[in-house]
């Protein structure tokens, strides 16, 4: 496809140009970086070496700890190095690339929430179906239709984006490429266009919300015919996924549900969403998880009997 426009490049204004400020960003965004990096990484790990952790929904929980790295790192290691420089600017083609990673990521964990939802439905409400009906083989499929579901979702608005002229105006008022203040640059009436991104982000965030929602309103009503320990230990769970669905939820859909205008707080709402979801994950589902804290003692446990060894 021909790019439609002059622009070759893009200024970024960030979160703030105060010095002081800027200074704050760089040490905030650093450590919550450094900590998704750490939180995510031991989960992948611990999952990946733990034999207790081969059911389906720690499966999930590993693609969610995927997504979650590669989310933050799609935005937090650029919004560091640019809070250290006096001026900030991306390329039109990393623009572009950091649009449709931002979106993949995004709409992959969305994805992913939603087939833990299901995973945890079928495991309390159809307890005795459950090794058949989520099987490696259905939970391999259903993760790959999250992988090319997020890849159609990026690809189309990419291809929207892409679509639209920007011949004169470059500053975008945000810390990070994204749909709304690229809309605002464009040299041409992007009503259309943004309906259709709106539409389609929008159409994801909602539907897939309300969707969890109920999910959970269901699951939370069956739970009144189990045991009191199974009650508990399922709600401790379930409880952990509504946490997380509402913080990545909430500003996602306050961001990308309504017509192209820009507020001065969406900036921080984004935060929420790009740096403070993937980092907060690991925290929700290892302090709410005994499982997930077991294994990650045994595996602890085995590298220092490993290092007394040696």
């Amino acid at each position: 496809m021909k790019l439609n426009n002059n622009v070759t490049e893009f200024i970024l204004v960030g979160l703030t140009q105060d010095p002081i400020k800027k200074k704050i960003v760089f040490v905030t965004f650093l450590l919550l970086y450094l900590g998704t990096l750490l939180g995510n990484f031991l989960i992948i790990t611990t999952i990946k070496t733990s034999r207790a952790l081969g059911s389906p929904m720690y499966f999930f929980l590993f693609h969610l700890s995927l997504s979650d790295t590669f989310l933050s790192t799609s935005i937090a290691p650029r919004v560091i190095a640019d809070a250290l420089l006096k001026k900030t600017t991306i390329s039109f083609s990393e623009c572009m690339i950091q649009v449709f990673s931002s979106h993949f990521f995004g709409c992959l964990e969305i994805f992913i929430l939603i087939l833990m939802a299901v995973d945890r439905y079928v495991a309390i409400c159809k307890p005795l179906h459950y090794m058949t009906i989520m099987s490696h083989r259905v939970c391999g499929g259903l993760m790959a239709l999250a992988w090319v579901g997020a890849c159609v979702h990026s690809s189309t608005q990419i291809f929207l984006t892409l679509s639209l002229p920007f011949c004169g105006p470059n500053v975008i008022d945000h810390y990070f490429c994204d749909l709304q203040p690229l809309l605002k640059l464009a040299c041409a009436d992007t009503y259309v266009t943004n309906l259709l991104l709106v539409s389609n982000s929008g159409a994801i965030c909602t539907v897939s919300f309300v969707v969890l929602m109920v999910s959970y309103v269901v699951i939370l009503h069956h739970l009144r015919n189990h045991s009191a320990e199974g009650r508990r230990k399922a709600l401790s769970t379930c409880i952990s996924h509504i946490i997380v669905v509402i913080l990545f939820f909430g500003p996602c859909i306050f961001i990308y549900t309504r017509p192209a205008t820009t507020f001065p707080m969406d900036k921080m709402i984004a935060v929420f969403y790009t740096i403070g979801a993937p980092f907060l994950n690991p925290l929700i589902y290892t302090l709410r998880n005994a499982e997930v804290k077991n294994a990650m003692r045994m595996l602890w446990r085995k590298k220092l009997i490993s290092d007394d060894k040696r």
